[in-house]
């Protein structure tokens, strides 16, 4: 099916509108199948891209502003996820002894072993989500959508 299937509508203004309609649904229907994904862990794909961004770091800490320079969505609250975190004792913080203003974020042993399991179970999740992709597909998509962030209203 194409959009104009998937949400009942047969005319759009132009092809630029129907892309970006096809971009906004595209990327709730991703969001979606994460969170499907990502329910059985009680993680939203926020939570999961911090730990990933602090696994990756492991075992330098990252203050929350580094964190939220790295996210994949920026409008996020970082401290307000780190704190979500906490509480599921997968990050810790402690007051960062170069500056006493910023916090250092580090990921726990066991939010280290849920991002592996997590991991671990990616590829299906990718692949049941992207498979009707050829890999020329895929990297041709990686390209379109660089080349529509590189445009001049970034």
């Amino acid at each position: 099916m194409g959009i104009g299937e998937d949400i009942k509508q047969s005319r759009f203004r132009h092809e630029w509108q129907k892309g970006m309609i096809n971009l906004l649904y595209t990327y709730n229907w991703v969001s979606y199948s994460l969170r499907g994904y990502l329910d059985e862990y009680d993680l939203s794909h926020q939570q999961f891209n911090v730990m990933r961004i602090l696994n990756g770091s492991h075992p330098a800490p990252l203050s929350t502003q580094e964190i939220r320079n790295r996210m994949l969505d920026k409008a996020s609250d970082a401290s307000r996820i780190v704190d979500r975190l906490i509480a599921k004792d997968l990050v810790m913080k402690k007051g960062c002894d170069k500056d006493k203003r910023l916090v250092d974020v580090t990921i726990t042993d066991k939010g280290k072993e849920l991002v592996q399991i997590l991991v671990e179970k990616e590829d299906a999740m990718i692949m049941n989500m992207m498979g009707n992709l050829t890999e020329a597909d895929a990297h041709k998509l990686n390209e379109l959508l660089d080349k529509l962030r590189a445009g001049k209203n970034n």
